[in-house]
């Protein structure tokens, strides 16, 4: 049941933020309390002692910090800073939250570089109104920065303790 629980949450978090980003710019406030009341329940159910489990969510909550800033400044969206911070709290403050935001950011350049480019387009003109793309053919609106956020997500996602551990049972 446990092992269920972290292979399905989280990637289904991850997945439904990216394609909510896409359709409608935001990211429900749900998507990121699923995940911190998962991480809460489970991780003490897989035997990760009190000072691991203290430093996971020390790293939503520094992460939470940041993006907040970010988020006052106009830098980012209020549901990127909040899955951001949820995504952290699963990382934990180790190797693998700085992997999962260098990747993050690495995707969300990239992303950003594309919508630009395809907003710049005759081809934004033409397929604009598609449902999928309007939020990126329209000039007005931000980068749907959860795409990124979500796919850094699920690549660093295997290499986060909860996974690592899942994994090791399956292997055993």
């Amino acid at each position: 049941m446990l092992i269920a629980l972290i292979f399905v949450v989280f990637p289904f978090c991850m997945l439904f933020a990216a394609i909510s980003d896409i359709l409608s710019m935001t990211i429900a406030n749900r998507v990121s309390a699923l995940l911190v009341v998962t991480f809460v329940a489970v991780a003490p159910l897989t035997g990760m002692d009190w000072a691991a489990f203290g430093l996971h969510l020390v790293a939503g909550l520094l992460v939470l910090s940041v993006t907040f800033a970010l988020f006052a400044l106009g830098g980012m969206g209020g549901g990127d800073a909040k899955l951001l911070a949820a995504t952290s709290v699963w990382m934990g403050f180790n190797f693998t939250l700085l992997q999962y935001l260098v990747i993050a950011s690495i995707l969300g350049g990239i992303l950003t570089i594309a919508i630009l480019a395809y907003r710049k387009s005759p081809l934004a003109a033409i397929t604009g109104q598609n449902a999928f793309l309007r939020h990126f053919a329209d000039e007005k609106v931000g980068v749907p920065y959860g795409i990124a956020l979500g796919l850094g997500g699920l690549i660093a996602f295997p290499e986060s303790p909860l996974a690592m551990w899942a994994l090791e049972r399956l292997s055993a």
